[in-house]
């Protein structure tokens, strides 16, 4: 009797073929997920900086003597500025940076702030392609 030791070519085909789709599974699956934190890193750079922009022209808002503190605020070069100095930074893309006055005659000034805030996506990825509108009311005290 003789003792054969080792894998015939189908058991190593076999083998191989288990281990490549098991390894191609794993790769598409770390993929998915790098893409996944890309886009979720996108978004969270656009809403913190659409949220503090927000936060800074309502206080400011609210702080004033009059609805003309907006004069104060600008868009340029797609960066919202407040007395030249820039409230966003160079990965998002602001526009439409609008101020509507709401006040009634006899109240408060109340004005509406409006603004889209788009990431750059410089290379046309999905994973960096995310934009918001945002919205905020601020009346004065």
């Amino acid at each position: 009797m003789k003792n054969h030791k080792g894998f015939t070519l189908i058991e190593l085909l076999l083998y191989v073929s288990i281990v490549g789709a098991i390894i191609f599974s794993v790769a598409g699956f770390l993929s998915l997920l790098m893409q996944s934190r890309v886009k979720n890193q996108t978004i969270a750079e656009v809403e913190q900086q659409g949220a503090t922009v927000i936060q800074i022209i309502t206080q400011t808002g609210r702080n004033a003597a009059d609805v003309n503190f907006t004069a104060a605020f600008d868009l340029s070069g797609g960066t919202i500025r407040q007395d030249a100095i820039p409230l966003t930074n160079s990965r998002v893309i602001a526009s439409g940076l609008t101020f509507t006055n709401l006040s009634r005659t006899g109240t408060p000034g109340t004005v509406r702030i409006q603004f889209t805030l788009t990431h750059v996506n410089p290379s046309g990825r999905n994973e960096y392609d995310f934009n918001k509108t945002f919205y905020g009311t601020a009346t004065i005290r």
